[in-house]
């Protein structure tokens, strides 16, 4: 009996040519966090940026904004801010530096961090405790941030930002690729990601000395002596010079990588911007999404729920929109500056399957899916 492939939300999409650099890696046996992989995985990034930034590449993008956090030097019972609206990833970092997040909500325009929040809580904490070192902003599912407005506050107040670009590869701000946009910016290249390395993540600074220090304490923090000397904290960070390999192959074929999940989202809304009950995210003038999941906000939580339900007897996997930071049980304590545009987003949104590798058969049967919601 034939049964139907299951779909996922956003699954691995190899070029063809990975497999070649991780030949190479054991060929060479460079089966290290270190190697050719790892540097010229780093040249193809900052290639990327124009090489007017430099790239660290490291396990994770937990460990790049990790690093990033320790860099800033932010510390125990620090505030930093961070966007709500994102995954818990953003956010677990400061808790690792000792250090206390400060949630802002979103804006409806881009469903990120909104800057007139982020300007009343930074001088709510200046009033009532200290200027916080820090802000991580999100640009969430590939859609940029307003960063203008976002730098210029952070400038103001002479706070670094922290631009967390794991799901913004190939997006772009006025022609600025995301990632390169303010003080430091992080990537990912989890199994997910619009190119992946397995697991992985880089982080982008502005120059050379900041990276060889990323580089130190994403290796344990190993002074130089001919034994092994300490006198900072480290981490074991470095991306594996095998999973570089991947991630070269991956850069590769990038370009083709959102052009398709563009198409997907495109897709997506010729076919559902009919009914009043859905609606998609537009790119406001200037910005470019890499569209790295399309999702769809609908008229209410039941119909959300009637959808995915149905999606997932049918083996295909979607995903309410990320619940807020300040909503999640281990941050209840949190401080947040909140104006109900997250929650409603969590309450009514919902990814679609958004992988590059989707046929067009997957398409026409998830359409179908969600045609017969009797929402519609």
């Amino acid at each position: 009996m034939l049964t139907k492939t299951k779909i996922y939300l956003s699954s691995p999409h190899m070029g063809g040519t990975e497999q070649k650099f991780v030949n190479q890696a054991f060929e060479t046996n460079w089966i290290a966090p270190l190697g050719p992989n790892v540097d010229g995985f780093e040249d193809d990034l900052q290639n990327f940026f124009e090489n007017k930034k430099n790239v660290a590449v490291l396990s994770s993008g937990t460990a790049s904004i990790h690093t990033a956090l320790q860099l800033l030097n932010v510390g125990k019972d620090d505030e930093v801010i961070c966007q709500s609206f994102t995954f818990s990833a953003s956010a677990n970092p400061i808790i690792y530096q000792g250090a206390i997040p400060v949630f802002i909500d979103s804006e409806p325009d881009t469903w990120n961090m909104s800057p007139e929040l982020l300007e009343i809580a930074i001088k709510d904490r200046i009033e009532k405790h200290k200027k916080p070192k820090a802000i991580i902003a999100v640009h969430l599912y590939g859609m940029p941030y307003k960063a203008n407005e976002i730098n210029e506050i952070a400038r103001k107040y002479d706070i670094s930002v922290i631009e967390d670009s794991a799901e913004a590869l190939g997006s772009y701000y006025y022609n600025q690729p995301c990632g390169a946009l303010s003080n430091m910016g992080i990537l990912s290249f989890n199994g997910n990601k619009i190119i992946t390395t397995s697991g992985g993540g880089a982080l982008i600074v502005n120059n050379k000395e900041l990276k060889d220090r990323a580089v130190f304490l994403s290796t344990q923090a190993r002074d130089k002596a001919p034994h092994y000397e300490h006198s900072s904290i480290g981490h074991n960070y470095r991306l594996s010079n095998v999973l570089a390999g991947i991630g070269r192959g991956q850069m590769e074929v990038l370009e083709d990588r959102v052009d398709r999940r563009r198409k997907n989202y495109e897709f997506y809304k010729t076919n559902l911007n009919e009914f009043d009950s859905i609606t998609f995210l537009d790119e406001p003038e200037g910005y470019f999404s890499n569209r790295w999941l399309t999702c769809m906000k609908t008229d209410s939580y039941e119909m959300r729920e009637q959808i995915r339900q149905a999606l997932l007897e049918e083996d295909i996997e979607s995903r309410p929109l990320w619940k807020p930071m300040h909503l999640q049980p281990v941050f209840k304590h949190c401080l947040h500056f909140t104006n109900g545009v997250s929650e409603e987003l969590f309450n009514k949104g919902l990814c679609l399957p958004s992988g590059s590798n989707l046929s067009q058969n997957d398409l026409d049967r998830i359409l179908d899916i969600i045609l017969k919601s009797p929402y519609l």
